[in-house]
């Protein structure tokens, strides 16, 4: 299969890459961010998630960065609503399109959320139908797809199965994600023959962690695939809360080196990413975990 000529790419730094951090995030630090990639040409931002602050405490202020973020034309601002009062506080805020999650392990959906892989399903289906009278798209995510801390390896026919049921009840795309960064190229490209044969490959997208820096390796073998959306985080951003020993999510500046030099068109200015990426790293007070905005650092 050829690969594609166009990518896009799905920015979950704001969200997924800071709700692991242990020190507080100021509201201002995140709108400059948002409004730093906005500048920079992602043309998909997921700003914040409607949680409660018990579980997710950098996430208490989405609603404020909502408000204060400088919204450009062409550019989608996503949020996670996990349950219908998340997602009621989403469109409160202005949300126009939200994801859900579920797991495709067992084991994780339990340690995760308190309940079944079907549980969890079941409980999407208030939000998509108020999701469907308001107008709102929903993109669905797909936890632990390669490999689950607690059950080892995972059947890409479980994977399948999860992704089918959150594509038949209304999510346009789903994304497929290794939490642990525990996947490899080949194991990368046998999930997404099986899971294709389930939903169309365009209505798919890669969700990789960088843990065994394997990543631009597993990216690689996707386009392959011909898969063509990929959610990635600024300076490398990330981990979950759940899956312990989980790294950083795969750095956008080191996506879309990778693409640049494949041909494949994006939209994104990689100078204004690094730039992004170093005042968030700054905000944090360490190094970026981009390998390719610490490589041209150290010219």
């Amino acid at each position: 299969m050829s690969l594609p000529s166009h990518v896009r790419l799905v920015e979950v730094g704001p969200r997924d890459g800071l709700q692991n951090e242990a020190q507080p995030i100021s509201v201002a630090d995140k709108v400059r961010l948002v409004n730093a990639l906005s500048a920079a040409g992602l043309g998909y931002i997921e700003v914040g998630s409607f949680v409660s602050p018990k579980w997710v405490p950098q996430m208490a202020g989405s609603a404020d960065v909502f408000a204060q973020i400088q919204r450009k034309p062409g550019v989608t601002y996503g949020a996670l609503a996990p349950n219908l009062r998340g997602f009621e506080d989403a469109l409160a805020a202005g949300v126009k399109e939200v994801a859900v999650f579920a797991a495709a392990s067992e084991a994780f959906s339990q340690r995760n959320i308190n309940c079944s892989i079907s549980e969890s399903l079941a409980r999407f289906a208030p939000i998509m139908a108020a999701a469907r009278q308001h107008g709102i798209s929903v993109r669905g995510y797909v936890s632990c797809v390669l490999g689950c801390p607690y059950e080892g390896e995972i059947a890409p026919e479980q994977v399948a199965a999860v992704a089918r049921e959150l594509y038949a009840m209304g999510c346009y795309e789903v994304s497929l994600g290794d939490t642990i960064g525990t996947g490899t190229a080949g194991a990368t490209r046998r999930l997404f023959e099986v899971v294709g044969a389930q939903v169309p490959r365009d209505k798919l997208a890669g969700h990789f962690h960088d843990t065994y820096g394997q990543a631009i390796a597993n990216i690689y073998a996707s386009l392959l695939e011909g898969i063509s959306v990929y959610d990635s985080s600024i300076a490398g951003l990330g981990g979950c809360p759940y899956a312990k020993g989980a790294s950083g999510n795969v750095a956008t500046e080191d996506v879309v080196y990778l693409l640049d030099g494949l041909g494949i068109e994006t939209g994104i200015d990689l100078q204004a990413l690094i730039g992004a990426g170093q005042q968030i790293s700054k905000v944090l007070g360490r190094p970026t975990g981009s390998r390719v905005a610490r490589a041209r650092n150290a010219r």
